[in-house]
């Protein structure tokens, strides 16, 4: 019997691009979901989501740019009740750890009537090599106002195999699985593993918010994604996050991987050497 299709949204962003690839390479059917995607998906135009639905029995919801944003749960829940009624009932949503708006989010996901499995999600690894950070390692310095507060920093590919698996397996239907990696460490801790994987000086300084958003608005990054950062290392990085969770080990049955193996892999990608 044929292979239905996942659609994944964000499909080229971090998470699931690494879905898509690892769904691809088991020789399943893939849709990526993005604005140049064919049919292309919007989250603003709700005239692309049909489209994108059609003969689709399973899909990745990556939400652009964070479930936290206001108006973000409405049109999750939206997108969610009309992939149930277009036949994907199995839904995979990509969430946020300690975001009360992201909770909204997954709330509306389970009022759908899906088959869905919530995957909660703290700072991705990448960030410092596929993202916002990594022009400031590159630079030498990594300015941020995240004080001392502890970060159990995920790898997106630990991210990636939990959503494949609960795509693709039995279950892992009505989980919510919160991903953590092994350990607690600050923005400076993991800037010093960078520096000693890639063998060059990056320096941690810490910042005040306002700093920070001015040097933002400087970069002209947009005064959403400002605001959406601005909450991030405010509201959610206050400690609510500082302990561990099983969420990698209960779903895969392996633990999670390390920052170090993060930082060691990155490096010999030669991303960082400049």
């Amino acid at each position: 019997m044929q292979e239905k299709t996942t659609l994944v949204l964000g499909g080229t962003g971090k998470t699931g691009g690494r879905v898509a690839a690892r769904l691809t390479a088991r020789g399943l059917p893939v849709r990526i979901g993005s604005r140049s995607g064919e049919p292309p998906f919007d989250w603003e135009d709700r005239a692309t989501w049909a489209p994108a639905l059609r003969d689709v029995a399973s899909v990745y919801v990556s939400y652009y740019p964070d479930l936290a944003v206001p108006g973000a749960a409405a049109t999750v829940g939206s997108f969610a009740e009309l992939a149930v009624e277009s036949g994907a009932r199995r839904l995979v949503l990509l969430s946020g750890r300690g975001e009360e708006g992201a909770e909204l989010g997954e709330q509306a996901v389970r009022d759908s009537g899906a088959d869905w499995t919530i995957v909660r999600s703290t700072w991705f690894s990448q960030n410092f090599s596929e993202s916002y950070m990594l022009e400031p390692v590159l630079a030498g310095e990594v300015a941020l106002p995240a004080g001392n507060v502890g970060e159990p920093f995920v790898d997106a590919d630990d991210i990636a195999d939990v959503a494949v698996a609960a795509l693709t397996e039995d279950g892992h239907v009505g989980q919510l699985y919160e991903l953590t990696g092994p350990r607690l460490l600050t923005f400076a801790d993991a800037v010093e593993e960078i520096a000693k994987a890639a063998g060059r000086e990056v320096r941690y300084v810490p910042i005040s918010l306002e700093q920070y958003a001015s040097a933002l608005a400087e970069q002209d990054v947009p005064a959403d994604i400002v605001s959406l950062l601005t909450y991030l290392f405010t509201e959610v990085l206050d400690g609510r996050n500082a302990h561990l969770t099983d969420g990698v080990q209960r779903a895969l049955g392996r633990p999670p991987r390390d920052f170090a193996d993060y930082a060691r892999a990155a490096a010999a990608t030669g991303v960082w050497s400049g």
